[in-house]
């Protein structure tokens, strides 16, 4: 059996995104052009993204334009409909609590179940570029793991701990219409929104009319 081409280093099945990071997300965003980030309250943000079925050059051109636009933001992750695109992709550059940097992308992303001994919750605080400026405790699984494919379509598995955990989940959830404000008590979620309305956003964003 023939192996697959695949821009991505496997290993044990999982993507290796801890090699020549800096120079691996400077290619993709010398190609890209930033955008403006999509706010809370926009309709893109609050449903299922579609699946991808095309892996071609304007996927590609999606994928660097978001590692651009992730940067200008200064996010370590951001999921396609956060560009206001309606498709299944996220891209992350994002270091787990060791300090290891993580870089790359996945397309039709699904976040795997966890057995109940793997499900050790982390209470620690998070943000979101789509909620700027505001910060919430929100509890999750200190490990994630998630399929999906590349941008040429091949399968790939992406595997973190810690913080990175927290940013593969929080990505994958965007794609399903999900913010993580939408995880909090009304009360905190209250909170949340409150901060954002009275911060402003060092990064453009789109208004919501």
């Amino acid at each position: 059996m023939a192996q697959q081409e695949t821009d991505e280093q496997i290993n044990d099945g999982f993507v290796v995104d801890t090699e020549d990071c800096e120079a691996r997300e400077l290619a993709h965003r010398e190609r890209g052009t930033s955008r403006p980030i999509t706010v809370v309250g926009n309709p893109v943000l609050h449903r299922e993204c579609k699946d991808v079925t095309e892996f071609d050059d304007d996927l590609a051109q999606l994928i660097d334009d978001m590692f651009a636009s992730q940067r200008t933001a200064e996010g370590v992750g951001l999921a396609a409909n956060q560009i206001g695109v309606d498709l299944k992709v996220f891209v992350y550059d994002c270091m787990d609590d060791e300090g290891v940097r993580h870089v790359g992308h996945v397309v039709n992303p699904v976040l795997q179940d966890l057995p109940a001994d793997r499900r050790h919750l982390d209470d620690s605080n998070e943000g979101c570029l789509s909620v700027p400026t505001a910060y919430a405790s929100l509890a999750r699984p200190d490990y994630a793991e998630v399929h999906g494919q590349d941008s040429k379509g091949n399968p790939i598995k992406v595997r973190g701990t810690g913080y990175f955990a927290r940013c593969l989940q929080h990505e994958t959830d965007h794609l399903y219409g999900f913010l993580y404000i939408d995880k909090l008590s009304k009360r905190d979620r209250k909170d949340a929104l409150k901060q954002m309305a009275e911060g402003t956003p060092r990064y453009p964003v789109v208004a919501n009319d």
